[in-house]
């Protein structure tokens, strides 16, 4: 529901505002308390409830999350009266309501040990039995694994998540544009950077190998040979593919031309590991200033993606190896001759087209075009004219209306969230 705990939304003009900052200091003090509050439904039909809350701690002692029950006790504060029971004596108006209030009588029956907060008892719990000497401490209890197998939510394993996914980010932004601008890591820099990602990714799929998982039930499974085989069955093939060492073998200067694009084709499958960080994103979907990070980093990331793209058509087209000729109507040499870049043949004795503009500039350009287009201002001071490049635009506008319209429905969301 995305709404608090406290259910101030549901609180109305004769709902009791004493019981109800109590109700709010509870849950800002973390402390174990009950409560009678008068509520209100969405027909505006009062309702009175019988609130405990309980604060559950993990194993430092710190709280992560509230239980909170909420028992109808409005038999005990108003008997029913129908058409039927008019006639009927108090006593007998009030043995029926608590005759078909049976299960809140079942709900609110002592059953648990002693706690440790003391507090006021209501007139209710007076004679329900319920103070606060039976409400229980709940806490998280640290399931028993062996030597070997660690847990998916300790701080090491979350740590470690979140090295993975900002390599996966990394992973997404610089494979395309390697693939696309067909650079061959001969940088040793780039060359050591990238293959300790490889070795991080490695080592990730030796933890994932002895990480508790979550079953159906909401059970955490900690049989390392079931774990082997749920994570065999899940993210392993990808995982694996993803830490092959493509740029090393890329960086020889021996490679076949071919083999070499194969590899670089094979990077994209990387960017398949962007699930797992969908999946971890999930928890913070809640959060409506999270939503509208992650919203405009996909929105980045996709504009990153399709200049990519944009750049590859350009590329393709703008020199014809069988005419052994230039396309004049390219994007890409009209930028050449816009930046003072052109194309130009047989400048080195190569007898080939060479020049052009510089990848730094065609990159940004690129971006540009795809920001403008995804958003659908662009000022046609950079427009297709092929018929690959139109093809590709009329795609990128229609998925920059799709991320437009989700972008303003997030929004939207976010603003009913915080103004109801």
């Amino acid at each position: 529901m995305q709404k608090s705990s406290t259910c101030s939304f549901m609180y109305g003009e004769l709902t009791d505002k004493e019981t109800g900052e109590k109700v709010r200091q509870t849950f800002e003090n973390y402390e174990m308390n009950s409560f009678e509050i008068l509520m209100y439904k969405k027909n505006r039909m009062p309702v009175w409830f019988f609130v405990k809350i309980a604060p559950i701690r993990n194993e430092q002692d710190k709280v992560v999350l509230f239980l909170c029950t909420f028992s109808d006790i409005t038999a005990f504060k108003q008997p029913i009266e129908d058409e039927t029971t008019k006639s009927w004596g108090k006593f007998a108006r009030l043995t029926r309501a608590l005759t078909s209030s049976r299960g809140v009588l079942q709900q609110l029956a002592p059953a648990v040990a002693k706690g440790e907060n003391v507090h006021k008892h209501s007139r209710l719990a007076e004679v329900l039995q319920l103070g606060s000497d039976i409400l229980p401490q709940y806490k998280q209890e640290t399931p028993k694994t062996p030597p070997h197998i660690i847990l998916h939510y300790c701080l090491f394993k979350t740590t470690w998540d979140w090295v993975i996914l900002i390599l996966t980010f990394y992973t997404a932004i610089m494979v395309p544009y390697n693939v696309s601008f067909k650079t061959k890591q001969n940088n040793v820099t780039w060359l050591v950077v990238d293959s300790i990602v490889d070795v991080i990714f490695l080592v990730d799929i030796v933890l994932n190998f002895h990480t508790t998982f979550v079953g159906p039930a909401g059970e955490v499974i900690s049989d390392p040979k079931l774990i082997r085989m749920n994570y065999v069955k899940t993210w392993f093939v990808i995982d694996l593919l993803s830490c092959l060492p493509y740029d090393v073998i890329n960086a020889f200067e021996n490679v076949d031309e071919g083999i070499s694009s194969l590899f670089s084709s094979l990077k994209v499958v990387r960017l398949l590991r962007l699930g797992r960080v969908a999946r971890k994103l999930d928890h913070y979907i809640e959060y409506g200033a999270a939503v509208l990070v992650l919203l405009v980093c996909v929105f980045g990331l996709a504009a990153h993606w399709l200049a990519c793209i944009w750049y590859s058509i350009g590329d393709y087209e703008v020199i014809d190896e069988e005419r052994n000729s230039v396309r004049t109507d390219s994007w890409l040499f009209l930028l050449g001759e816009t930046v003072g870049a052109p194309y130009r043949f047989n400048v080195t004795g190569s007898n080939r087209w060479e020049g052009g503009p510089s990848k730094d500039s065609v990159y940004i350009t690129s971006l540009y075009f795809t920001m403008t287009s995804l958003t659908s201002i662009g000022f046609g001071n950079i427009a297709p004219n092929t018929d690959g490049e139109k093809i590709f635009a009329v795609a990128m506008m229609m998925i920059g209306l799709w991320l437009i319209l989700t972008l303003s429905h997030s929004f939207w969301l976010i603003w009913m969230q915080y103004t109801f």
